[in-house]
């Protein structure tokens, strides 16, 4: 009974390793990014483990492959000092109302957001191309609520971008303070909140609390909280 029980556990260990050594990049949590994995628990993972040297390469890959325009912005001190930042001009075809600063982190999860959900859902609930995004900022240093007595807000550090309103092909501007409680449009800007949970640490919206009535916090801390 032990000789052939010995043979079942080797015979599912060898098939393991088998499995393993043929497993598609895309769902070994340990192999490392590429861009083109689609999102997921296993790319959000990874995104969540990049080393800095690694996030840089895959942004030079971004920028080469014109899903996000980027430039490097020199450090800086102060009391809220700037490492490795950069300075995002635009999403390819998508542009901004402004460029904005971001980590790396933040600036290559929202290249990829953008790319694999933002575009293509507002494509499916609209029928329009995704064409600008309006943002509220990324850096400020300050507190979380600007309070005293609390810790330092993602902001602080250009890890979060607040988005306010998004601009389709034919003209149609929709903010986030309206379009939350248009049934027209509620579906889709619903949609595309919860699908940021596959790239950010946070995506918070008007249901979340009165202070982000009017845009989508995205922010790199935590684990895939979306409210």
């Amino acid at each position: 009974m032990r000789v052939k029980s010995l043979i079942v556990v080797c015979t599912l260990l060898a098939l393991m390793l088998v499995g393993y050594r043929y497993l598609p990049s895309y769902y070994n949590p340990f192999a490392p990014l590429q861009l083109s994995d689609p999102p997921g628990r296993i790319t959000q993972f990874k995104l969540r483990r990049l080393s800095p040297s690694a996030c840089a390469a895959l942004l030079a890959q971004a920028n080469q492959q014109r899903l996000v325009t980027s430039v490097a912005v020199a450090n800086s001190g102060g009391d809220c000092p700037l490492t490795d930042v950069v300075r995002v001009r635009d999403f390819g075809a998508v542009k901004l109302s402004s460029s904005f600063l971001a980590s790396c982190p933040l600036a290559l999860s929202s290249a990829l957001f953008i790319e694999q959900q933002a575009q293509p859902l507002t494509e499916r609930f609209t029928g329009q191309p995704l064409r600008q995004i309006d943002h509220l900022g990324s850096y400020v240093c300050r507190n979380i609520y600007n309070r005293a007595d609390a810790r330092r807000s993602e902001h602080a550090s250009a890890e979060a971008l607040d988005l306010s309103a998004f601009r389709l092909a034919n003209g149609l501007r929709v903010t986030v303070l309206n379009g939350w409680r248009q049934p027209e449009t509620a579906p889709w800007l619903r949609a595309m909140l919860s699908a940021s949970c596959g790239y950010y640490g946070n995506g918070l919206g008007p249901e979340y609390n009165a202070a982000h009535a009017n845009h989508f916090h995205l922010g790199m801390r935590g684990f895939g909280l979306c409210r």
